[in-house]
C-alpha cells in the first residue's frame, strides 16, 4: 500500500505490505510531490523480528503474523531515521515539550522518568505547555538554528503531534530525591547525547549524524537535570529554563 506523508518538512511515499502501518501517520497525510521514497519488504520484517526480544516465539513463523504489523511500524521507522541525515536532521530519544513557540527536551535511559516529567509540566502548565513527542522527536540542525519535530513514534502513551518548535535546550534527567538544575557543557554530556542519538549503519550519514549532534551541542541550552517524581521537579526545570524563552 502506498501512501504520501509529510515528516520534518519532508515528503515522503510510504510503501508497506500492511495497510494497519499507515494508521500510525494518519496524522502526516500529504498531497505534495514527494522527494523520498521509503519501501519495505519481508526481509525487513524478518530483520526486526531477529532483533525483537520475542524473537525466539516468532522464529519458523511466515511473515504475515498480528505482531509484523508492528514489526513493520519499527522497519520504517528505521528506513526513515537512517536516510535523514540528508536533510540535516538526526532522530533522538527523549520527551519533548513546548511551551509558545519554544521545545524543551528531556532525555535519560528508558525507565528514568522521561515521560512523567513532561507530564508534570503539563499538569503545572495546562494548555501552555504542549506535547511535541514523547519518545522519538526528529531534530533538524542547519545554519545555526535546531528544530524539534513531531513524528509518529510518540511513545506507548501516543502523546505528541504534528508540529515543530525551535529546540531551546536539553535536559538529562536523573532520578534524586533533591530537584536541582544546572548548566552544563557539551563535552561533559556528549557521550549520553551521543547514546541518545539514533546512529546510521551508513559510514557517511553516521559522519553527517556526528557533525550535526556536535552543531546541535552548540546551538542550544545544555543542562543536568535531578529531580523527583513530584510536580516541585517541574517547578524547579521550569523556573531555570523559563528565562530562555523568547520574549
Amino acid at each position: 500500500m502506498k501512501e504520501i506523508y509529510k515528516i520534518a518538512d519532508h515528503v515522503l511515499e510510504l510503501d508497506t505490505l500492511f495497510e494497519d502501518v499507515h494508521g500510525l501517520f494518519s496524522d502526516y497525510r500529504s498531497v505534495e510531490k514527494p522527494e523520498i521514497k521509503i519501501q519495505t519488504n519481508a526481509e525487513d520484517i524478518l530483520f526486526e523480528r531477529s532483533r525483537s526480544r520475542h524473537s525466539s516465539k516468532l522464529e519458523g513463523l511466515a511473515v504475515g503474523t498480528p505482531h509484523d504489523v508492528y514489526l513493520e511500524e519499527l522497519a520504517v521507522y528505521r528506513k526513515i531515521a537512517e536516510i535523514m541525515p540528508d536533510f540535516d536532521t538526526i532522530l533522538f530519544h527523549g520527551s519533548c515539550v513546548a511551551v509558545g513557540g519554544d521545545a524543551f527536551l528531556f532525555t535519560a535511559k528508558s525507565g528514568t522518568g522521561k515521560s512523567t516529567h513532561t507530564r508534570l509540566w503539563r499538569e503545572m502548565l495546562g494548555e501552555r505547555a504542549v506535547m511535541v513527542n514523547d519518545d522519538k522527536p526528529l531534530i533538524r540542525v542547519s545554519g545555526g538554528e535546531v528544530t524539534v519535530f513531531g513524528t509518529p513514534y510518540n511513545g506507548k502513551h501516543k502523546l505528541g503531534c504534528n508540529m515543530s518548535a525551535r529546540l531551546n535546550a536539553v535536559c538529562i534527567l536523573e532520578r534524586a530525591e533533591k530537584n536541582s538544575i544546572e548548566p552544563v557543557t557539551a563535552d561533559s554530556v556528549y557521550p549520553k547525547l551521543l547514546q541518545q542519538t539514533y546512529r546510521p549503519n551508513d559510514p557517511e550519514r553516521l559522519a553527517k549524524t556526528l557533525s550535526l549532534l556536535d552543531e546541535m551541542a552548540s546551538n542550544v541550552k545544555l543542562y543536568k537535570l535531578r529531580c523527583n517524581m513530584d510536580i516541585s521537579a517541574a517547578k524547579t526545570a521550569y523556573n531555570e529554563l523559563a528565562k530562555q524563552l523568547r520574549r
